[in-house]
C-alpha cells in the first residue's frame, strides 16, 4: 500500500481548503471539503493556536486518516498565560509567571511529545521553555523551580500519573 503524506501547521478550527492543505490533497482524490471539515472539528479547542496537522492518504483507496497533533509548548505557554510572546532578553526580562499547577497541566497536554519519562522530568522541560521565553514560575526564575522539583520540594503538589 501506497500512502500520500501531508503534514501542515494550521490554526486550531480555522483549517481551509486554501494553501497549505488544499494544493497538496488535491491529487489525491480525497474530499478537501470533508477532510478541512474534520480537522475544524478535532482542533476547535486549539483555537488561536498553530496546530500540527498529519494526514495520510492511501494512494488507491483515497482513504484517510487525520493525526492532529498537540501545540508547541511555548503556543501553548503564551496561550495560558495571555500574551503574545516571549521576552527578548529572558535573562533580565520576565514578560510572565506560570503557576506550578499551570505547569502540571501543559506538561500533561505534551505529554506525549515530550521526552520527559514522569511528571517532574516533563514539567522540567516546560519550565525550560518559559526559562527561555523569560517567564517565571511561581515568582521564581524557571531554574531555580527546576532544581526545587528535583529535590523534592514541591512532590506534595506535583501529582504522578496513576
Amino acid at each position: 500500500m501506497s500512502e500520500t503524506t501531508v503534514e501542515a501547521l494550521i490554526e486550531g478550527g480555522n483549517a481551509t481548503a486554501a494553501p497549505p492543505l488544499g494544493p497538496a490533497l488535491g491529487p489525491t482524490g480525497v474530499n478537501i471539503g470533508q477532510v478541512v471539515s474534520t480537522i475544524n472539528e478535532k482542533t476547535k479547542d486549539f483555537e488561536g493556536m498553530e496546530v500540527p496537522v498529519t494526514v495520510k492518504v492511501d494512494d488507491e483507496t483515497s482513504e484517510y486518516e487525520i493525526i492532529i497533533g498537540t501545540p508547541p509548548a511555548p503556543a501553548l505557554i503564551k496561550e495560558e498565560l495571555g500574551i503574545e510572546k516571549g521576552s527578548g532578553d529572558p535573562r533580565d526580562e520576565h514578560v510572565a509567571d506560570l503557576s506550578l499547577d499551570t505547569g502540571q497541566k501543559r506538561s500533561r497536554m505534551k505529554q506525549d511529545s515530550l521526552t520527559g519519562k514522569n511528571v517532574k522530568k516533563r514539567m522540567n522541560e516546560i519550565l525550560g521553555t518559559c526559562r527561555g521565553m523569560g517567564i517565571t514560575c511561581e515568582g521564581k526564575p524557571a531554574d531555580d523551580v527546576i532544581k526545587l522539583i528535583n529535590d523534592g520540594e514541591y512532590d506534595d503538589r506535583i501529582q504522578e500519573e496513576s
